[in-house]
């Protein structure tokens, strides 16, 4: 079985179960054969473009979710290897751990910080929730005027859309955190 008949097959069946249809039911919603349908989640056959694009509206699914080849299952990525972006106010790099994607609104940074200035932080955009949780050192975090001291494993959240600020208490300070958005 080639690639592409590989995924064509494993995204039907995704679909078809994720929608609760019978094999028979997309069959009829699509205009297609059963026999058709069999074949392609069996990842034989040959479907053309037509066919494939009546299966994703009878799915209610775009025509690349049938034929796209499937996202990695896991994603690693190194301590020191994440595209990473430094302060100019303070001795405190950002690296982007995973980007929010489509239909989900949420950013994930792995944090490094050192004592001496406190990174302060302008409001995000409305509704932003940060979530915090310490790895190694102390840091202090929070809203202006009610930031709270975190020892490693203290996990905290806290409105990112008010003026806030991060500070290392211990040298080799690290945290997660996760900016989750409206």
């Amino acid at each position: 079985m080639s690639e592409p008949l590989t995924w064509i097959s494993v995204s039907l069946r995704r679909e078809r179960t994720r929608a609760g249809l019978s094999l028979s039911e997309l069959a009829k919603r699509a205009g297609i054969a059963k026999s058709t349908l069999s074949q392609l989640e069996a990842g034989s056959g040959n479907p053309s473009v037509e066919t494939l694009w009546a299966l994703g509206v009878a799915l209610r699914v775009p025509f690349s979710a049938l034929v796209e080849p499937p996202a990695p299952t896991v994603q690693v990525i190194r301590a020191g290897q994440g595209p990473s972006v430094a302060s100019e106010r303070a001795d405190y790099a950002a690296t982007l751990l995973s980007a929010s994607p489509p239909g989900a609104r949420r950013d994930i940074y792995h944090l490094r910080a050192e004592p001496g200035a406190v990174r302060e932080s302008e409001p995000h955009i409305p509704g932003t929730v940060e979530h915090l949780i310490v790895s190694t050192g102390r840091v202090k975090a929070g809203p202006l005027g009610e930031a709270v001291e975190l020892d490693p494993g203290d996990y905290m959240s806290y409105r990112g859309d008010v003026p806030h600020s991060y500070e290392a208490l211990a040298p080799g300070t690290t945290f997660v955190l996760v900016m989750q958005h409206v």
